[in-house]
């Protein structure tokens, strides 16, 4: 964690600083489907991410409608989707440590399939 000073010098180095902490936690992003998207529940629809799992994280889980239905090692890539009910949906994307316990860094979306 980062002490700030409160002298301008010292105070911009302590942007510096948080902003490296903040990096360091790690990150997750889910690049495809977007936010409020519509599937098709006849295509084959894929989750698109990229996960930085920061110190604490091991591996990520995948999740639709808070049920697991994936266990992925790659920090980058894309998990096909099983074949999704019409109606809303929300697919997660968690970072997990060792013991497969989420450690609070996630990204989610809602979908629609029609």
């Amino acid at each position: 964690m980062c002490i700030r000073n409160l002298l301008a010098p010292v105070v911009a180095a302590g942007f510096l600083c948080t902003a490296a902490a903040h990096a360091a936690e790690g990150s997750v992003r889910i690049l495809q489907p977007a936010e409020g998207a519509t599937l098709d529940s006849m295509a084959q629809n894929r989750l698109v991410y990229e996960v930085d799992p920061g110190p604490q994280g091991d591996h990520i889980h995948v999740y639709v409608d808070d049920r697991e239905v994936g266990i992925l090692r790659q920090r980058k890539g894309n998990y096909a989707l099983e074949t999704l009910a019409p109606g809303r949906h929300e697919l997660c994307v968690k970072v997990v440590n060792k013991a497969h316990t989420p450690i609070g860094l996630q990204k989610c979306v809602a979908v629609t399939v029609d």
